[in-house]
């Protein structure tokens, strides 16, 4: 039966590797750091005074800031906690070691905060956390090369997957494991590792195997710096010889390891619990060899006892079930059935379904009475035991040894496999590079059609203008030419004729003179009517002189009428379009119609605003929308709003777009008269 119980876990948290900081405390870490420094120099005097020190140490962590000093102090107590058995403060503090790490992405820190939360699992027996928190402290150490560190965590993880019975993950981890330690000559790690390869090898039964490593462990311990640590670790290898030997029947020389490692009497106070396996596991052997009416039961009752103050429930359950085994081998059957029904009770308060079957079949063997239902139960509890332990072991990824054949053949699978990543990679490489090359003379030859088309809309705006200005001429020549001959012609005649009936003012009679008057009242209208035809003929619309007001309202109409925005213009009259040069009016005109294409395409507006006005140095011209809108900064610009701000430029103007999503957008163009070319028109 295994009951044989063996923590190696603090062997391995205390040769943990850190890498001390060489920053000095701040102030606000002195009360802490003091506390921690009086507890490691009291460290051997009064054992509930000091730990208050390290209690106090952690209370006022709890509360300072989050700097590598906190956080390196705070390591250190979580690390004393563990020592001291206090699983409560090992909760709290590797629980605030984790916040902490991962809030200031400190990985150092981080790994101890993963490997200390596995071992406080580890100590309440969760086996399941435990592991979950040593493979991320694995992926820690071993991403940052820390050897040692990797090393100790693939030994816990080793303990673990023994603890559940994956011996052939266990051992292979150990291995990986002991390999480390030897190269770093980390003797403590080497015997630790050694000794539970040795159990792990016992519980495979393969016992030649389990011996040899056992006697390396023994040969290791010889190495080990400190005395009391040599004397401690051969009295726990030789309880491991022990033990193999009573898993092999073999329980004379089992009961000869026992007594040889109970000769070390400090044992009982070091290490209470290994002290109840050596003298429990001693019973067993002599129970089975020696006559069992010696007195045996008071060995077996003294481990009972200790491992009850322990609150050990797996040990408790071995004890009862080796003596209802003693008392059953002495034909004490009431008393065998008692401490069988101790035992059964016990495991399923544990819950361990482990302890249960070992119980049950207790029971079965020594109430015959009862034994078919506990047979029953016995047979149900461990099928399901069976499968959640393959489970678990699916869980913890277990791990089998390959033979040479299957390394090679993997070898070469990982190979081809490498072959045919590389493959898709650069032939996926070679088609993105080709299909990039496509796309940008896609791109390219879009944008030169585009500009040939920009360029053949100007050259056929510039001829509208041209033949407009043509047109406009010869209208305003006309006009001035009738200008002229109503003035002097027909103005100068009717003025003659005026004086000549003003000099008929000499005949007196009535009739003549009214009609003189009549005659004369009606050459002074036709005067004053020819006289202001005249004058408004010669005051000619700048919109006559140049058509550009004309296409900018067709081209706003066509808005209208092609799209559901609502649009509205403003025009200033005041500028004088004739004294501004046709790159402009066209640059405007063009800005004007690419800024509605790109609200029509995009925004999905309601409101459209547009407004052309200036003042005695610029033009300007605004388009405004209520649309979509979208991030100026973010947003990469695309070929409509780049020609836009390239014709801002060519007229030396300032181009300035403001938009944001769901706010809509706000283009203002600024462009001097100065910095152009004035084509003066004569009226």
């Amino acid at each position: 039966m295994k009951f044989n119980i063996l923590l190696l876990l603090p062997i391995l948290f205390f040769s943990c590797s850190k890498n001390k900081s060489a920053n000095p405390v701040n102030k606000n870490d002195d009360s802490a750091k003091i506390y921690f420094d009086r507890y490691k120099t009291n460290q051997f005097s009064n054992k509930p005074n000091n730990e208050l020190n390290l209690k106090n140490s952690f209370e006022i962590l709890k509360s300072q800031k989050n700097d590598l000093n906190t956080r390196k102090l705070l390591s250190d107590v979580v690390v004393e906690f563990y020592k001291n058995n206090d699983k409560e403060k090992l909760d709290q503090s590797s629980k605030l070691l984790l916040q902490l790490s991962s809030d200031s992405h400190d990985t150092l820190n981080l790994g101890m905060a993963y490997r200390s939360r596995g071992n406080f699992y580890y100590k309440i027996q969760k086996p399941d956390s435990s592991y979950y928190f040593y493979r991320k402290a694995e992926k820690i150490y071993n991403k940052s090369n820390d050897k040692l560190n990797y090393a100790n965590i693939l030994m816990n993880i080793g303990i673990i997957q023994y603890s559940i019975g994956d011996y052939l993950g266990a051992e292979l981890s150990l291995n990986k494991a002991h390999s480390i330690f030897k190269e770093t000559n980390a003797y403590n790690q080497i015997y630790g590792s050694l000794d539970q390869l040795g159990l792990v090898s016992t519980e495979l039964k393969e016992y030649d195997k389990a011996i040899f490593y056992f006697k390396k462990a023994l040969e290791a311990i010889v190495n080990l710096p400190i005395k009391e640590d040599k004397v401690y670790y051969t009295t726990v290898c030789k309880n491991n010889i022990g033990y193999l030997y009573l898993k092999s029947k073999g329980y004379e020389k089992g009961a000869y390891y026992f007594e040889d490692a109970l000769k070390n009497k400090l044992i009982i106070n070091d290490d209470p619990l290994l002290y109840s396996n050596l003298i429990d596991n001693l019973a067993y052997c002599k129970l089975n060899f020696d006559n069992p009416s010696n007195n045996l039961s008071s060995l077996f009752f003294e481990a009972l006892e200790i491992r009850k103050k322990l609150k050990n429930p797996t040990a408790v359950v071995g004890s009862y079930i080796h003596i209802s085994e003693c008392f059953y081998k002495q034909n004490d059957i009431n008393q065998a059935i008692k401490y069988s029904l101790l035992a059964l009770t016990e495991a399923k308060n544990s819950k361990v379904p482990l302890n249960i079957v070992l119980a049950l079949k207790q029971s079965s063997i020594v109430d015959k009475r009862k034994a078919f239902h506990y047979t029953e139960e016995y047979i149900r509890i461990n099928d399901s035991l069976q499968v959640a332990e393959r489970k678990s072991k699916d869980r913890f990824a277990r791990i089998r040894f390959e033979t040479d054949e299957i390394i090679q053949s993997n070898t070469q699978l990982e190979e081809r496999n490498r072959n045919l990543l590389y493959f898709f990679v650069i032939s996926g490489i070679l088609l993105g590079f080709l299909f990039i090359i496509r796309t940008q003379r896609a791109k390219t030859r879009e944008l030169v059609l585009k500009q040939a088309q920009q360029k053949a809309n100007e050259d056929i705006y510039n001829l509208m203008i041209a033949q407009q200005t043509v047109i406009d001429e010869s209208r305003a020549a006309e006009k001035k030419r009738i200008a002229r001959e109503l003035h002097d012609g027909v103005l100068g005649r009717m003025f003659g004729a005026r004086l000549n009936l003003d000099s008929l003012n000499t005949s007196s009679d009535d009739d003549s003179v009214q009609k003189r008057f009549n005659y004369l009242s009606e050459l002074k209208n036709i005067e004053q009517d020819l006289r202001e035809i005249s004058h408004d003929l010669n005051r000619e619309k700048s919109v006559l002189i140049n058509n550009f007001v004309s296409i900018v309202n067709n081209l706003l109409e066509e808005q209208k009428a092609s799209f559901e925005a609502n649009v509205t213009s403003t025009m200033d009259e005041s500028i004088k379009w004739d004294k501004i040069h046709n790159t402009i009016k066209i640059n405007l005109y063009r800005i004007l119609q690419e800024g509605l294409q790109n609200i029509n395409k995009y925004a999905k507006a309601k409101n459209i605003n547009v407004e052309i006005k200036g003042d005695s140095e610029k033009v300007y011209l605004i388009i405004e929308d209520d649309g979509l809108g979208f991030e100026v900064n973010k947003k990469s610009k695309g070929i409509g709003l780049q020609n836009m701000i390239s014709r801002t430029e060519e007229c030396h103007g300032l181009f300035d777009i403001k938009s944001e999503k769901g706010k809509g957008t706000n283009i203002v163009i600024a462009i001097p008269y100065e910095n152009n070319k004035i084509t003066t028109v004569s009226e």
